[in-house]
């Protein structure tokens, strides 16, 4: 039984900020699929929802002609996942989604909704900072930007405020051309689950595809928020990609992480398996990108 006291389908952005002024407490509601719980749970109880879903102009995926890709938060998981310029341009994030829930959950979740949720283990977090996306908010005030890394400000807490819609999530040129990235999930099933651990490794290689010109490590669970390795990326950038640097990326990345106990893992095994997670997408990255010494599923290659 779902109790919701108030819902309004808005024509547009402009209507949904509007609408959301108007109705006090009123929250977004767009695939359902996390609101809907929410509500049947009895966690929002009697909830007065505004829907965007099916607004053109929250939907699809385009390169602008500077090069910036422009994600649709309406896009659903799977057309994100099967869209051309996603996968050629943005492989990373395209595998991501494709591990969110079921595939009935990906044709109805969205990607904003995913974002907006602020939580830490959302399969798309960690490839969005690791391509250190710029989130598009729309609300009574305007038009604001704000890249993700600023967006995340506790455990299912945001920046986005009531009345603001996300409208866009923009990845310019430099933070992906030239870069290649794995993805990795740790869950106890491989579908209907959330991660109890999420890795994303995005490296570019010298031309000459023996040096790390550039290493963004990203992790979702590891922290209260979505979070990167600055410090192991700093330290690493320059380095020659060789087998063993994988090992040697390891120690510097569990400096930085915060993982906690909860009761789908505790502490200490989020630690121990996020020094593995990042072991295996390095090598992948690695492999993709074309380095010496690798292949593309992570392996190490002896001959």
């Amino acid at each position: 039984m779902y109790d919701i006291e108030y819902f309004y389908q808005a024509s547009d952005v402009q209507d949904a900020v509007r609408a959301l002024q108007e109705k006090e407490g009123a929250q977004i509601i767009s695939g359902g699929t996390d609101v809907l719980i929410k509500v049947r749970e009895g966690k929002m109880a009697g909830a007065s929802l505004v829907s965007i879903h099916g607004l053109k102009e929250l939907t699809g995926i385009r390169m602008e002609e500077d090069g910036t890709i422009v994600i649709g938060p309406g896009s659903s998981f799977s057309a994100v996942h099967e869209d051309p310029i996603v996968r050629e341009h943005l492989q990373m994030l395209s595998e991501a989604v494709n591990q969110v829930g079921s595939p009935q959950i990906r044709n109805m979740g969205t990607i904003g909704g995913n974002v907006c949720n602020g939580v830490t283990s959302a399969d798309s977090a960690s490839s969005l900072w690791a391509y250190n996306a710029v989130l598009e908010l729309t609300g009574p005030d305007g038009v604001r930007r704000v890249p993700i890394r600023e967006f995340y400000t506790g455990p299912g807490k945001t920046v986005r405020v009531r009345c603001e819609v996300l409208t866009a999530i923009r990845i310019s040129r430099e933070n992906y051309e030239g870069y290649f990235g794995k993805y990795i999930k740790y869950g106890k099933r491989n579908a209907m689950e959330i991660a109890t651990l999420g890795c994303a490794c995005l490296v570019r290689l010298s031309q000459d595809k023996t040096k790390l010109e550039d290493i963004r490590i990203a992790y979702g669970v590891a922290a209260p928020t979505p979070m990167r390795c600055l410090q192991a990326e700093s330290s690493l950038a320059g380095r020659e990609v060789l087998p063993s640097l994988a090992d040697e990326i390891v120690p510097l990345v569990l400096e930085e992480i915060h993982p906690r106990d909860s009761w789908r893992a505790s502490k200490a095994f989020r630690i121990q398996i996020a020094g593995e997670m990042i072991r295996r997408a390095f090598r992948a990255a690695a492999g993709r990108a074309g380095a010496r010494g690798f292949d593309q599923e992570g392996s190490v290659q002896t001959c």
